[in-house]
């Protein structure tokens, strides 16, 4: 199974997110074709809710900790609440363009 699929499945499964993206964005670095190494995750969960932004984080860590050890190098986190998500008019802030790597 992808990596990207993976980390879909395991988000799915733990959070029930009402919405979820994954995106993988290892195109956007120095890394061979098909590369699975950078991802950007936008998880909207209704149990986000009351939690800081440094445990919703943390949880996401520990669920995807095997893909973190093997293979996948950089995790954009965006997390929201419902109700946040609304707020930002189910906008995630741009990827930044990769400044390393010989790119």
């Amino acid at each position: 199974m992808q990596v990207q699929n993976r980390i879909t499945s395991k988000l799915e499964e733990a959070f029930s997110p009402q919405h979820l993206e994954v995106l993988n964005e290892s195109n956007k670095h120095n890394v061979p074709p098909g590369s699975e190494s950078h991802f950007k995750l936008i998880v909207v969960c209704e149990s986000f809710q009351g939690e800081m932004l440094i445990k919703r984080q943390r949880q996401i860590n520990q669920l995807l900790a095997d893909e973190l050890a093997n293979g996948v190098h950089a995790l954009s986190m965006h997390t929201y609440t419902p109700a946040e998500w609304a707020e930002k008019n189910g906008l995630s802030p741009k990827s930044p363009p990769c400044l390393g790597g010989g790119k």
